[in-house]
């Protein structure tokens, strides 16, 4: 199922989204904020370090998670696609140096450099 335009729209207005992790016995971890940015359709989040452990680990094991903006609040599927570069690796980067610029040049190199683009997630609406 894909994102509704409103969903998009808010998940492209919103700083952070919430994500939780989905439990084997189907509670939610404990959400943490994470920085999200919107290619076309979809919805794309990264963390500085690739990890077995964690948020990324859980997330990335179960293939769901929770997630949450303002308007915002649904499971999704999550998809590794972090060693696939068609192009999309330029398109995330330069969608997180648009979006959070603000922060400054070594944050943002931080979020857009080899290690965090090898821990890109994309989140796709679940039904």
């Amino acid at each position: 199922m894909a994102w509704s335009t409103e969903e998009l729209a808010r998940l492209a207005r919103a700083e952070e989204l919430h994500l939780a992790a989905l439990r084997a016995d189907g509670t939610l971890a404990r959400p943490l904020p994470v920085w999200v940015v919107q290619i076309d359709r979809t919805a794309y989040v990264r963390t500085w370090h690739r990890r077995d452990t964690g948020w990324f680990g859980h997330v990335l094991r179960s293939g769901r998670a929770h997630v949450r903006v303002p308007g915002v609040e649904r499971d999704a599927i999550v998809t590794d696609v972090g060693r696939d570069d068609g192009g999309l690796r330029a398109r995330i980067d330069a969608a997180y140096r648009v979006k959070y610029g603000q922060y400054g040049a070594a944050t943002v190199d931080r979020m857009t450099g080899d290690e965090a683009a090898a821990a890109t997630l994309r989140l796709d609406a679940s039904s």
